[in-house]
């Protein structure tokens, strides 16, 4: 992470809320507007592996990163599943976990998945291309794309981590303005949770 990014997430933290206030330059990788980045072969929770086109008959894809070792992300596990039930067949609720810790890999998610009778199955990318190809930051952070695989919203889920003081639910008024052919009147947010725990990448010595 640059200087200026870690400055710009950090003034843009001092504003309670996901504040719009910064929306469109602290994500370094993607625009609204931008076409979706693909993926392969994703091992899921199911046993089956997912990619990108497996979504080609979708309207709307919102896909999430998040996790099980994040106390927020696991705080939002039951939004994302409510989000999922409301609109089963209609969108494609895609969470993605990227982390390496024990708790965050493949057979501990498909646990959790039997334990907590969630309604969705986590996608895991030990390589955590995925994440870097998204620019994602957070668990949960969340990235909503229409039909066309255009970026309408990227960030929180809603306004509150305390689930009965949500007032705007991000997530849910992109969802209902793609639905109405209209652009949703918040395109960027800041998300609130943990840092995805990107591996440390050894440079190569000079000679």
């Amino acid at each position: 992470m640059t200087i200026r990014y870690g400055l710009l997430i950090a003034g843009c933290l001092m504003f309670s809320g996901a504040s719009p206030l910064c929306a469109g330059e602290y994500n370094e990788v993607l625009s609204i507007g931008d076409a979706m980045p693909t993926w392969k072969d994703l091992p899921g929770t199911d046993g089956k592996t997912h990619s990108s086109a497996d979504l080609a008959k979708i309207d709307i894809v919102v896909l999430v990163f998040t996790c099980a070792s994040c106390p927020t992300a696991v705080d939002y596990e039951q939004r994302i599943d409510a989000l999922v039930q409301k609109h089963s067949g209609q969108v494609a609720v895609v969470p993605v976990v990227v982390n390496q810790v024990e708790a965050d890999r493949l057979p501990a998610l498909t646990r959790r998945v039997a334990d907590q009778g969630l309604h969705f199955q986590y996608l895991y990318d030990g390589s955590q291309q995925i994440a870097k190809d998204f620019g994602a930051i957070f668990t949960p952070e969340f990235y909503v794309f229409n039909k066309d695989r255009r970026l309408v919203y990227m960030g929180a889920l809603d306004d509150s981590t305390d689930a009965d003081g949500v007032k705007v639910r991000y997530v849910e008024d992109a969802i209902l303005a793609i639905q109405a052919g209209k652009t949703p009147a918040v395109a960027e947010t800041i998300a609130r949770g943990c840092r995805v725990r990107y591996a440390r990448e050894r440079r190569t010595p000079k000679p």
